[in-house]
């Protein structure tokens, strides 16, 4: 089965980020359009992004964290308001594209 998966580790804080908007996005016919929306659950996960109906097809894609909210949620001022991942899938499989965060920094990797 093909899936997009994330998960957001707030490396400030220690834990999951939890209540972080995610928008996954597929560049074609030379704009962005929206896939699918989440919110990463209290584990800081968004599990099934993409719908089970839809194949990953070849091509550019992006996620889209809204981060500003999340860290105004905690009184925090960061210096991003938002991360965007874009990744290139060459072929049908699993994808999960996790995101350290921190409120001056982050960090991404392709993940198992």
């Amino acid at each position: 089965m093909s899936q997009i998966t994330t998960h957001i580790l707030d490396t400030s804080q220690g834990k999951p980020a939890a209540g972080i908007h995610v928008i996954l996005e597929h560049f074609t016919t030379g704009s962005w359009n929206q896939l699918a929306k989440g919110m990463t659950d209290n584990d800081g996960r968004v599990k099934n992004l993409l719908p089970t109906e839809k194949k990953i097809t070849k091509g550019i894609y992006r996620l889209v964290f809204d981060t500003k909210s999340y860290f105004n949620s905690l009184n925090i001022k960061g210096f991003y308001p938002s991360v965007i991942i874009e990744f290139e899938i060459y072929e049908e499989s699993h994808y999960h594209v996790p995101l350290l965060l921190n409120p001056f920094g982050y960090s991404t990797y392709r993940g198992s």
